[in-house]
This record gives C-alpha cells, sequence and structure tokens, in this order.
C-alpha cells in the first residue's frame, strides 16, 4: 500500500494553470500533487555568444526553490552567493531536455529562458518544471507565431517528465516525498509525446534493480508521461 493510497500506475493529481504572470510571454502553474512550481518563459532577440550567427534559436532554463517550498526553511542561494551543485544539474537537465523539442532553424536566432520556481516541494520538482516548462514554452512560441515572427512551429514535439521507482519492492509511477524518501531505486524519466526518450536518471539506494524492474519503471514512465501530455494539450489548446 502506498502511504497516498494510490494504485502502483497511478499519477498524483495534475493541473496546469496557464497565464498567470502578467509580463512573461508565456506562464503557468503546474501542481503535481503537493509539488506546485511556476513556470515563466520569456523571449529575447539575442543567443549566447557560442550560438551567435549560426541562425540557430537557443532555449535555456533556471530553476530554483524558494525558502519555505520544504518542511524547513532553506536559505535563499543568493544569500550564499553561488547556486548549489544539486541546482544547476537540474537547470541544466530543463533546458536540454526542452532543446530536444525544439527546431532551432525554424526559431531563428533568439533565445527563450524559462524559469522554473518551486513554491512548494513534494518530490518530482524537475519533473514538474519540465513538463510545465513546456508549456510555458509552448504558449511563448505561439505569440511569436501569431506575430509572424517566425514562419512555422518551431515546437516538434512536447517534452514532459514523470518519476518512477521501487517502494516496498513495488514499481510505482510518480512517487511523492514520503516515497521517494524510502524508495529503494528511483528514476526520472523524460520522454516526447510520440515516447522518444531523452533522458533517464536512475539510482539505487540500498538496493539493486533488474533489468525486468527496468522495463517496468519504463512501461510506467510511458503512461505518465501520455497523462501529463494529455494535460499539457488540454492546457495550450494544442
Amino acid at each position: 500500500m502506498r502511504p497516498s493510497n494510490r494504485h502502483l500506475n497511478e499519477m498524483r493529481a495534475v493541473s496546469i494553470e496557464t497565464g498567470v504572470t502578467k509580463h512573461a510571454e508565456g506562464s503557468c502553474m503546474i501542481k503535481m500533487g503537493d509539488t506546485h512550481v511556476l513556470c515563466t518563459a520569456t523571449i529575447e532577440d539575442r543567443v549566447p555568444p557560442f550560438v551567435k550567427g549560426t541562425g540557430l534559436g537557443w532555449v535555456t532554463a533556471e530553476y530554483g526553490m524558494l525558502p519555505r517550498s520544504t518542511g524547513s526553511r532553506m536559505r535563499r542561494e543568493s544569500t550564499v552567493g553561488k547556486q548549489g551543485g544539486r541546482t544547476l544539474e537540474i537547470q541544466r537537465l530543463i533546458g536540454r531536455s526542452l532543446r530536444a523539442g525544439v527546431d532551432r532553424v525554424a526559431l531563428g536566432e533568439r533565445q527563450i529562458t524559462v524559469d522554473c520556481d518551486v513554491i512548494q516541494a513534494d518530490g518530482g520538482t524537475r519533473c514538474a518544471a519540465i513538463t510545465g516548462g513546456w508549456v510555458a514554452l509552448r504558449l511563448a512560441v505561439g505569440k511569436l507565431m501569431k506575430a509572424g515572427d517566425v514562419t512555422g512551429n518551431p515546437l516538434v514535439d512536447p517534452v514532459a517528465a514523470v518519476s518512477c521507482g521501487l517502494y516496498a519492492g513495488q514499481p510505482v509511477l510518480d512517487l511523492d516525498y514520503a516515497e521517494d524518501s524510502e524508495a529503494g531505486v528511483d528514476g526520472n524519466f523524460i520522454m516526447t509525446a510520440s515516447k522518444r526518450l531523452i533522458e533517464v536518471q536512475m539510482s539505487a539506494e540500498g538496493a539493486t534493480y533488474s533489468r525486468d524492474q527496468m522495463d517496468a519503471l519504463l512501461d510506467l514512465a510511458e503512461h505518465g508521461v501520455e497523462t501529463l501530455v494529455a494535460k499539457q494539450r488540454e492546457a495550450t489548446g494544442a
């Protein structure tokens, strides 16, 4: 029995509210159970120096957790003077995940920055950030298309992410914190709507896992991503 009483293949309740900020070209609040992440997308007519002059666009991301997004207060990283290793790893993951679904030639030489701010954390924040980040990106690109600033749709395929793991020896979908903290194996699965894998992060803690168990987790992840993509499309009308 899972702590939340969910079935093994059952997601937490997922909602995506769009247009939650006034100034960003694209924005949404994604809620996956008690994990809530604010995602905004900003379009800029510039690209990093290593992209300049190539005619290619760029999509990047920044990620952060508010001080009381968790059970005890965390110090803001700005007060420490640098970002932590976990923050850097997650925002790089978000950026390369979103770029996997973008035709950078069609985007043109401009940059879209997706900011993901964790308002409340209960496991799976990076997965929620990627899934919500795609929605914010989709809304921002929609404005480019409506204005005629791009000739075609630069978005190739929706991108979403979900966590899966072995909890009490059973493969489970969409771990919350209570499960994640006790899981013998946990992983993050990032893939496109067409079920093409972008990245898989899996690790064992105090246990090992078999090929069959990994396949079972991948099957669960495909089911979860299918659910999330449906939510993305519902939110964006695409």
